[in-house]
């Protein structure tokens, strides 16, 4: 009866307090008539963000054109986001510009409930025995990529990532008939399509600027590659057990079966999520690995430990390298090939005291939060021990690092990327010496996933120590 009383008394005392006064969201200072922050934001968008969470904390708000957009910072503002329902935080509203790389109704452009089950779809093509067999594929591609660089010489690292993982990824998630058409057209047809994800294309996807024209072009190629495969599978009475025959073979709760077009636009985005992020995180973890010699010395020495008896790569062996693995994370910590995650409000949003209106986009940034000095100590260096006992930095809170996104919407190929880019540089560093540029490059921030600007060449030379791998 007392605690009943005691309970009455406090909801009562509680119904008397008013709500905390609603404020606006502070404004970013530096905003152009028309034009907003737009700029600002097109020199250095990571600069200016990270100026606005200097001024003003874990949540402002600025303009880039004729759109509001609010900036969540920060692993407490960050679970705030990623736990928003989609009723209030919605990504499908912010991602429709992929459409035209995807296509119609597959990924952001289904209905949730259809999407859902795309997702589940993928499940098949990374469980631990599918993983398995993709160690030892992508072990047997980076060899012959090694194989085909001979002695020495310089490569164009952004390219030369881009190339490989793209015959990792297509052999992987989509199928050998894929991969063996990689030289013989369909790298070029992809390419292609990877340069309408760009930051205009963000704003405006069907502007018909060179890039947007290459890109629509380049997906009717791919899908008149991929419909002939499939046409010749069904000829022959079906195909190999490799993805593409998984989702011809699938069928939608109802019981429909996917169309060639739903079917290629799975398999381009499976590709995407396999292959895009990591060209770049490969990339700048070569950069960093580079200028850091003896870190390096500990990666080659960890691979030898860890291949000295087998001579072969597998999965139980890639897991069992934490150094390589921590250097990976630091990348991308550091150079997170999205800068930006961003959803559409759709119902007004309360954070704190303050409430983001319906209509603004929100985002959060993993090139801003990712360098918090309050989360991750001397936050500019490239220390990846910040991942290992006892420091264990990305342990002091769940979205501390935020690079494959996270919450509902998280990455599900991330274990996939970092399996692919322990396999790439363990055989590369076991075959190769590397010397790069002495200018460490800037980011290109004119592309939609953040690479290092252009030209970044590294010189090469064949080790004389015997590969660890026989």
């Amino acid at each position: 009866m007392a605690n009943q009383l005691h309970n009455s008394m406090t909801t009562a005392h509680t119904a008397d307090i008013p709500p905390p006064a609603e404020k606006p969201v502070p404004e970013l200072a530096g905003s152009w008539p028309l034009i907003g922050h737009l700029r600002e934001f097109q020199r250095d968008p990571v600069a200016m963000l990270s100026r606005g969470w200097r001024e003003h904390g874990d949540l402002f708000r600025f303009r880039l054109g004729v759109s509001d957009f609010v900036l969540f910072t920060g692993p407490d503002a960050h679970d705030f986001y990623f736990k928003a329902p989609e009723s209030q935080l919605d990504p499908k509203e912010v991602y429709r510009f992929t459409v035209p790389v995807f296509g119609r109704g597959v990924a952001y452009d289904a209905s949730p409930e259809i999407m859902a089950e795309q997702l589940g779809f993928l499940f098949p093509a990374l469980r631990e025995a599918a993983m398995r067999k993709f160690a030892l594929l992508m072990f047997e591609e980076a060899s012959a990529f090694a194989d085909a660089l001979g002695e020495e010489g310089d490569i164009d690292l952004p390219h030369a990532m881009n190339d490989l993982t793209v015959r990792i990824a297509s052999r992987c998630l989509i199928g050998q008939e894929v991969r063996d058409r990689v030289d013989t057209g369909f790298a070029e047809a992809y390419h292609d399509l990877q340069k309408g994800i760009n930051t205009l294309g963000f704003f405006l996807p069907g502007l018909p600027t060179p890039a947007h024209r290459s890109r629509d072009r380049a997906r009717r190629e791919i899908v008149e590659l991929f419909s002939g495969i499939m046409a010749a599978r069904r000829q022959a009475g079906g195909g190999p057990d490799d993805f593409m025959q998984t989702l011809m073979d699938a069928r939608y709760k109802d019981g429909r079966a996917l169309s060639d077009d739903e079917i290629t636009g799975i398999l381009l985005t499976v590709l995407f999520a396999g292959q895009h992020t990591s060209a770049v995180l490969a990339t700048w973890t070569g950069l960093e690995l580079f200028r850091a010699p003896a870190y390096l010395a500990r990666v080659r020495e960890e691979a030898r430990e860890v291949y000295r008896e087998t001579g072969s790569m597998s999965l139980d062996g890639l897991q069992r390298q934490p150094a390589l693995e921590n250097a990976v994370r630091e990348c991308e910590r550091l150079h997170p090939p999205l800068i930006l995650l961003v959803r559409k409000v759709l119902e007004p949003l309360r954070y704190g005291d303050h409430v983001v209106p319906a209509g603004t986009k929100a985002m959060v940034s993993p090139a801003v939060s990712h360098r918090l000095p309050h989360v991750f100590a001397d936050p500019e260096r490239f220390f990846p021990d910040r991942f290992a006992p006892p420091a264990s930095e990305d342990r002091q809170h769940h979205y501390a690092l935020i690079g494959f996104g996270g919450g509902k919407h998280a990455c599900m190929g991330k274990n996939f990327a970092y399996m692919q880019l322990k396999a790439i540089w363990t055989v590369l560093l076991d075959r190769f010496d590397f010397v790069a540029g002495a200018r460490f490059p800037r980011p290109n921030y004119g592309s939609w996933v953040t690479g290092p600007e252009e030209p970044c060449r590294v010189g090469y030379r064949r080790r004389a120590e015997p590969s660890i791998f026989r």
